[in-house]
């Protein structure tokens, strides 16, 4: 599988990342299989956070991928705690808590180093410096090797993008929610901070699910839109999977595209698209925005 330079660390990610939050307790013998068969495709990058499952999925990561542990790229989220009572969820970005959160994770994760540590979210209004502070200090200390955000807002994504030496930045990214593209991939791109996707297939409306609204985009916009991808692949003699994937990957932004895998089908299908991820063009990438209608983000710019 292809491989990116994440930012301006060391590491080498795969283009195809695997979102371990697609992994439930009630698939864990068979999410293990998953874990181990998407190593042995290719996949390196392996995308979890102390959120998911109150903490559940963290731990189910750290054991399915003990034997190869050092072959491949751990990310986890910080920023989120749980209520007591576990109605919810509250935002905790301070220094204090960073630098206590994360022995959890590495307690949980069965390991001694994070390679991927990312704010799991943030608002302009948060104690940005500090919170910069927290992430040095763990690199300092060699409990994480980098540090990332994870956020869809411009304004916050600009302040870290000024102020910290973060090498990535996770948002959502895809044919139709394609805001990114106005500014932030760009202004990422320039500063040498790579981007890895979330939400790239739409929720499969791009590729194989019944359309529906998504967005600002009625069921009919999503329906044209997947068609046109279809066309493309029937073009390319490739699948739909290879063009929606290729298409945020073939911003030079973009370093790797996580992705959900539940079942093997997925995951084949997965790994026999990425073999074809260079067939788009920049043209055919051109034609797909082309039949989009125009999305910009209306909130924190």
């Amino acid at each position: 599988m292809i491989k990116n330079k994440l930012g301006k660390s060391d590491l080498q990610v795969s283009a195809i990342g695997f979102g371990c939050m697609s992994i439930h307790k009630s698939l864990t013998f068979s999410g293990v299989n998953l874990i181990i068969q998407a190593y042995e495709g290719g996949v390196n990058y392996f995308d979890t956070a102390d959120l998911y499952d109150h903490g559940w999925n963290e731990e189910f990561v750290g054991k399915a991928v003990s034997s190869f542990r050092q072959d491949i790229l751990l990310a986890t989220k910080v920023g989120n705690q749980w209520r007591a009572d576990g109605s919810g969820w509250d935002w905790k970005a301070s220094k204090p808590y960073i630098i206590q959160t994360v022995e959890t994770s590495l307690s949980r994760l069965n390991t001694d180093y994070i390679d991927l540590y990312q704010l799991h979210g943030g608002t302009i209004d948060d104690p940005i410096d500090e919170i910069i502070e927290a992430f040095e200090q763990l690199v300092d200390e060699g409990k994480i090797r980098y540090y990332g955000l994870s956020s869809i807002r411009p304004n916050v994504i600009r302040e870290y993008a000024e102020r910290s030496n973060i090498t990535s930045v996770m948002m959502q990214y895809n044919l139709l929610d394609h805001r990114p593209e106005e500014t932030v991939l760009d202004e990422l791109l320039k500063k040498n901070i790579s981007v890895v996707t979330r939400g790239t297939i739409a929720k499969g409306l791009l590729i194989n699910k019944t359309a529906e609204a998504y967005l600002q985009f009625t069921a009919g916009e999503v329906q044209h839109a997947a068609r046109h991808i279809a066309k493309i692949a029937e073009e390319k003699q490739v699948s739909p999977l290879s063009i929606a994937m290729g298409y945020v990957l073939q911003h030079p932004a973009v370093a790797s595209a996580i992705m959900g895998i539940r079942t093997k089908a997925q995951l084949n299908e997965i790994l026999e698209a990425s073999e074809n991820l260079e067939s788009l063009s920049v043209q055919d990438r051109i034609r797909l925005r082309q039949e989009t209608r125009p999305f910009l983000y209306s909130e924190h710019r």
